[in-house]
């Protein structure tokens, strides 16, 4: 019996938009934040735009073998700063408005249709909602909920800047489900990747795993392909969540 629903963000209850122009006017704005701060790098935004991507991805790569999530200052310090050779210390008082920035400014954030009608009639039916969701931000997620509509609908926010473990790693659902009070056997979750949302829920024994089609993330599960590695369901539109609940648990 499923009794909780829950949901990753980025690619899931909304669809992730890059462009030049927006990575460029985030590099902008996250120089005159440091500026502001008395640190003057020698770099200009369209300089900074691809070196920072290529930190994140080395990052998210580093987070991804680990399953960690290490402390703001620490991502900027060792990983997106790193040629500058900023201290933690010296980072430590914008790094979360930083981390903020970067998935709030650096990207345009589009919800998914159905999106706020979908958790609507899931928790009008009883079930608990939460959210977990791999993000170097501690404020990122609860802003984007209240911004949404969502938040008093939240049984449980488990963020992977707060509880130190990310996606695919079983600590981080068990976490959730706690806090939800639902074992993970009776859970169901809904992300747009094979490799931390599908993953993790075999990981963790969540009794139902919902994949949406995302194919802008495609290229973080090539790993995974001819593995076996599947959701339960396949979905393309959240509308689609509450009708294979009810069939899951009319089984």
């Amino acid at each position: 019996m499923i009794r909780a629903v829950l949901f990753d963000v980025g690619g899931t209850l909304h669809e992730v938009h890059h462009s030049p122009e927006l990575e460029t006017s985030f590099c902008q704005r996250l120089l005159d934040l440091l500026s502001a701060h008395g640190i003057a790098l020698p770099i200009t935004a369209a300089e900074l735009a691809p070196r920072l991507h290529e930190n994140a991805e080395g990052y998210k790569h580093w987070s991804e073998q680990s399953r960690l999530e290490l402390p703001g200052a620490k991502i900027w310090s060792e990983y997106y700063l790193k040629e500058f050779h900023l201290s933690e210390e010296l980072l430590s008082p914008m790094a979360e408005e930083l981390s903020w920035m970067y998935d709030a400014v650096r990207v345009e954030n589009v919800p998914r249709p159905h999106m706020r009608e979908t958790i609507r009639t899931l928790h009008d039916e009883g079930l608990k909602i939460g959210i977990i969701s791999n993000i170097i931000s501690a404020t990122f997620v609860p802003r984007l909920l209240e911004d949404y509509g969502i938040a008093d609908m939240m049984s449980c926010v488990i963020m992977s800047s707060t509880a130190g473990v990310r996606k695919p790693d079983a600590a981080i659902f068990e976490k959730a489900a706690a806090e939800c009070g639902v074992p993970c056997g009776e859970m169901a979750y809904v992300g747009d990747t094979l490799s931390r949302d599908v993953l993790g829920c075999r990981n963790a024994g969540v009794a139902l795993s919902i994949q949406i089609s995302n194919p802008s993330m495609a290229h973080r599960d090539t790993a995974f392909i001819g593995t076996g590695l599947a959701p339960d369901v396949l979905i393309h539109d959240l509308a689609e969540i509450p009708g294979i609940v009810h069939a899951f648990n009319k089984r």
